[in-house]
């Protein structure tokens, strides 16, 4: 019975392979009645795969008919789980069945609108400036998506029989669409409305919701009708938290011409619903998320929706809903499931998003480079790279040159330099944007004395210390000490990334000794980046590592990146911004760690506590009276019950030691920090200030031109530069805030401001 409510509505060997649906639904139910106590698990199926809650509901909405117990559980089990869901597609897909249960007469549709206009009620509060907080539109924002995107379930329904309440909610919606606060020509929400005003106009006719209910009107309409009540509504302040709790689903790109997807505009929404939903749902099991995406309930053909969907969540801001790869894997799927289709339209998007690669925010520049190179990896590295050999008569900043040249590099990563020189023998001149060929750049390799030397105490398996000694003793009195140590190090341990981990783990406090101050720390990165000049990955690898080991500190880092060799690099290459990128990425993640830690100990300190008072209550109703136990009492007992107390008492003392240690180490961390952004920001406030055309630049300049080949060096500079203020705000925005005052006084550019 599982497997028949689990693929119901599929072409599956379990229905005969039929595509009925009224058929699916009459075995279904002819199972499902007899297994009426699990009605959690029909639940969990319309919450998890949620493009068949019309069948769930049809299905449901039958049991109404035997056993209206069994089915008024399961409507209070949905309104349970709806007041206590504190994840925003929870939330929405709940009240997506609900609307559907309506439709099989399981709800009254007046009950349904109290429902709509709690939620509409609240949202026009949040918006009003006397009586609510405006910051907190992202919340109201949701509840009016909800309840627009439920209306495509049960619009026609509701008119048909509440006619004047639907009405009323309609003129709501309206109302607030008028008195909420836009910052775009067009907003998603605004988008919807229009769709959804579309649909009412056509009589609430799609082809994308199937409708199995009706098959069973004339049954359906002698079950009985559940209640249900108004959720609750929370409260909330910053709009920030708000944005993070509540994040708009989907900001669409509009990739391909609408030719391209011959549908009515409700049925393009509601195809992106069934879309997102199997992602979410599926995001665990990639093959499975596959196989639904390519078999939706739904009358045409998609694959360009599907595309872009697809997209629209990878390059999503200010992060996608699940790891990049996760959507790189499904895009190979699709291409194995659909290989006749899916594999043109990918081509079509890669290649209309290179055309507007000026106009792509950084940040979605560089997921895309990534997916792209790591796409071509896993099929052969083919691409017509011909297409794109004009580039080369570009200016070295020009945005889609840099694009293929990342490409490439990343590429290489993932392969090996000959393999992707071969694989652009169809444009052979584009070998110049491939990275350099060769290793290491090691300044020894004559074997100077020193080195040598080196070389041969480290092979020697000599201590730390006796190395320490030697330096002092016999490099220290010679100029360029750093360059000795660090490019003879960096030489043994460039044959493999275990190499180098063991040459830092033995030999770390050696490059600790010589390099004490970020002045030293400067020369150590100049060393390091100078030694593998001709690899990127290794060079970000090994200063990423140097750090983790605290051989280099984050400060050191951002004075290295805003070198003058660095910042004329800015617009024309990504190798300093993934050395930054890496350096804040990991100093967040430590502060993210602690706080985890130091939440873990706070629980063990209350359970230890908890523990503590418990033995010590047991312990006095055993106590001895005039050296007699009292009455009832146990020696042996009161024995196990002292020694079971110290151990509580020492665990206490021992997790609160931890704790107190870990605090220590998070404020050190918050001073850290506070100091990496402050440094960050003065630097970027610098180097702007100094190559700004005037204060007033507009941050997203790049929609001024069609494309970023008639923009010049020093503009382009500006506006990529800008583009990675933007990217970093955006993506540290939860730990930037508690220093906002701070780097406001201090040295906050209006530009900051709007990234």
């Amino acid at each position: 019975w599982k497997n028949l409510l689990l693929k119901i509505g599929d072409n599956c060997p379990e229905y005969g392979n039929s595509d009925d649906l009224k058929d699916h639904i009459e075995t279904c139910f002819g199972v499902i009645r007899r297994e009426l106590e699990h009605s959690h698990y029909i639940i969990n199926c319309a919450e998890q795969i949620p493009h068949k809650i019309p069948l769930y509901g049809t299905l449901v909405g039958l049991l109404n008919l035997e056993n209206e117990d069994f089915v008024k559980k399961v409507v209070e089990t949905t309104q349970r789980k709806f007041q206590d869901a504190l994840n925003c597609d929870r939330i929405r897909i709940l009240m997506r069945f609900l609307t559907v249960m309506m439709c099989s007469k399981i709800l009254q549709p007046g009950s349904l609108v109290v429902v709509f206009e709690t939620l509409l009620s609240s949202a026009a509060t949040t918006v009003d400036e006397d009586k609510g907080n405006p910051s907190w539109q992202a919340r109201a924002d949701f509840y009016v998506t909800c309840i627009l995107s439920c209306l495509p379930w049960g619009g026609a329904e509701l008119i048909e029989q509440v006619p004047e309440e639907i009405e009323r909610v309609m003129a709501g919606l309206e109302a607030y669409l008028s008195i909420r606060f836009e910052e775009d020509d067009k907003d998603f929400l605004e988008d919807l409305w229009h769709r959804v005003q579309a649909l009412s106009s056509n009589g609430w006719k799609l082809d994308s919701v199937p409708r199995p209910h009706l098959s069973f009107e004339a049954q359906l309409v002698s079950g009985k009708s559940h209640p249900i009540s108004c959720p609750e509504q929370p409260h909330g302040k910053q709009k920030h938290d708000a944005e993070l709790k509540y994040p708009q689903r989907i900001r669409r790109l509009n990739i391909f011409p609408a030719s391209k997807s011959e549908m009515q505009p409700i049925d393009r929404f509601i195809l992106e619903e069934y879309l997102l939903d199997v992602l979410l749902f599926f995001n665990g099991c990639r093959k499975e998320c596959a196989f639904y995406m390519v078999n939706l309930p739904v009358p045409f053909r998609y694959e360009y929706l599907m595309a872009e969907t697809i997209f629209s969540q990878l390059l999503l801001l200010p992060q996608p809903p699940f790891k990049p790869i996760y959507y790189t894997l499904v895009i190979m799927d699709l291409c194995k499931a659909l290989p006749g289709a899916f594999p043109a339209v990918v081509a079509g998007a890669v290649r209309a998003l290179f055309e507007k690669i000026a106009d792509l925010d950084m940040e979605c520049r560089i997921r895309f480079i990534l997916w792209f190179s790591h796409h071509l990896s896993n099929f052969q590295f083919i691409w017509p790279w011909e297409e794109w050999a004009y580039v080369l008569d570009l200016p070295e900043w020009a945005p889609q040159r840099v694009f293929v040249q990342e490409v490439l590099e990343r590429e290489v990563r993932l392969s090996y330099w000959d393999k992707v020189k071969q694989s652009i023998e169809n444009a052979p001149a584009l070998e110049e944007l491939l990275p350099p060929k060769g290793g290491p750049n090691f300044k020894y390799e004559d074997g100077r004395e020193l080195s040598a030397e080196l070389t041969n105490k480290v092979k020697g398996r000599q201590t730390a210390r006796e190395i320490i000694v030697w330096v002092e003793e016999s490099v220290y009195p010679i100029h360029g000490t750093i360059k000795v140590v660090v490019q003879t190090l960096l030489d043994i341990g460039s044959k493999s990334f275990t190499h180098l981990i063991t040459v830092l783990e033995r030999y770390g406090q050696v490059i600790s000794k010589i390099c004490p101050d970020h002045d030293k720390q400067l020369m150590l990165i100049d060393e390091v980046s100078l030694f593998w000049k001709n690899n990127t990955q290794n060079a970000a690898i090994a200063i990423d590592r140097m750090m983790g080991y605290r051989l280099i500190s984050n400060l050191a880092i951002v004075r290295w990146v805003f070198s003058p060799e660095n910042i004329d690099q800015f617009h024309a290459s990504d190798r300093p911004w993934e050395v930054l990128r890496n350096a804040v990425s990991k100093t967040y993640n430590r502060i993210c760690d602690l706080r985890k830690e130091i939440i873990s100990l706070k629980k063990g300190v209350t359970l230890a506590e908890k523990a503590k008072a418990e033995l010590e209550a047991a312990e006095s109703k055993l106590s001895l009276v005039d050296g007699e136990p009292v009455l009832g009492g146990n020696p042996a007992r009161l024995s196990r019950l002292k020694l079971h107390a110290e151990k509580a008492k020492n665990e206490e003392i021992s997790a609160k030691e931890s704790l107190e240690a870990k605090e220590a180490l998070f404020a050190r961390a918050v001073e850290e920090n506070e100091a990496l952004y402050l440094s960050l920001y003065r630097n970027f406030s610098n180097v702007l200030m100094e190559r700004l055309p005037d204060a007033s630049m507009e941050l997203d300049n790049e929609d001024s031109q069609s494309n970023g080949y008639n923009i010049g060096e020093k503009e382009q500079w500006c506006l990529s530069t800008l583009g990675y203020v933007k990217a970093f705000s955006r993506q540290y925005a939860s730990e930037i805030w508690p220093h906002m005052e701070k780097l406001d006084a201090e040295v906050l550019h209006p530009l900051f401001r709007r990234a």
